[in-house]
């Protein structure tokens, strides 16, 4: 597998201090999330409370990472996270790399993303891998993803994020292939029923 290139992230939104309403599913409820340190009071939880005023401190050696472990292979297609230049200043990442797999042993790089004193939410993709298309990129299928920060602005050692969010893919509704686009919760409750 080659080596993600690093790629400037894209601004979806970054005016507002609450999560952007995006069309991609929020699938961070679903996996148990932990990070390699925290300072008491600042831990894996703060990064999803939806309070950007809280934020997870780092605390320890670096790298520092958080780890998101799904229960089931789930797929992937975007990363949304808060960091705040101006209120953290050396504490905010300035460069992060993703990585993904079925357990803390395998993980690969999918993608490396570097900032320039960011400030708001910023979306994107965890998949540099392009659809058959070429319009879009492909989702990542995995048990395990991992975000590592790499380096801090002006060299900082600990780190500040203010919120993360997984994003799934959007789901496709009214299959056109589907001869019974049945919906209804009632239908949904048996169509796996032998």
């Amino acid at each position: 597998m080659s080596q993600p290139v690093a790629e400037r992230a894209e601004v979806l939104h970054s005016a507002n201090k609450t999560p952007p309403l995006l069309p991609w599913p929020d699938i961070s409820s679903r996996a148990k999330w932990s990070v390699s340190s925290f300072k008491f009071g600042f831990g894996a939880d703060c990064l999803r409370d939806g309070d950007p005023d809280t934020f997870w401190h780092s605390d320890g050696p670096q790298p520092h990472f958080v780890t998101i472990e799904f229960p089931r292979k789930v797929a992937i297609q975007k990363l949304c996270i808060y960091l705040s230049h101006p209120q953290d200043d050396s504490y905010t990442p300035s460069a992060l790399a993703i990585r993904a797999g079925t357990g803390p042993s395998d993980l690969q790089d999918v993608r490396m993303v570097t900032f320039d004193r960011p400030d708001g939410w910023i979306t994107f993709d965890v998949s540099s891998e392009s659809t058959e298309e070429g319009d879009a990129l492909k989702p990542v299928y995995a048990y395990v993803l991992q975000i590592i920060v790499v380096a801090n602005h002006m060299g900082g050692k600990d780190t500040h994020v203010r919120g993360l969010r997984v994003l799934g893919p959007i789901e496709e509704v009214g299959v056109e292939d589907d001869p019974f686009p049945f919906q209804t919760p009632g239908f949904k409750m048996f169509e796996t029923i032998r």
